[in-house]
């Protein structure tokens, strides 16, 4: 699929390994960011929650369109953004 899909996400976070398995299985690539590994994610999720750490926080830049970010979205959510 055209662009790129970034998930901000926690190794415990029962949330983020659903939708990294439905990314998986569809052949979505993505890159994962460990907040708790980098602090320069932290501001990102924050600024996109309100001030919450909430994951999996989602950055979808699709090809030619315009990045859009997500909190906890559904695999269709992502897919619809990715062909924006």
């Amino acid at each position: 699929m055209p662009g790129t899909v970034t998930m901000y996400s926690t190794t415990w976070c029962g949330y983020c390994r659903r939708l990294k398995g439905q990314l998986d299985r569809e052949g979505i690539a993505y890159t994962e960011i460990d907040i708790e590994q980098d602090p320069s994610a932290v501001a990102l999720v924050e600024a996109a929650n309100d001030g919450n750490r909430t994951v999996p926080t989602v950055v979808v830049a699709p090809e030619g369109g315009t990045e859009v970010t997500m909190t906890n979205p559904s695999l269709a959510q992502v897919k619809q953004a990715l062909h924006a």
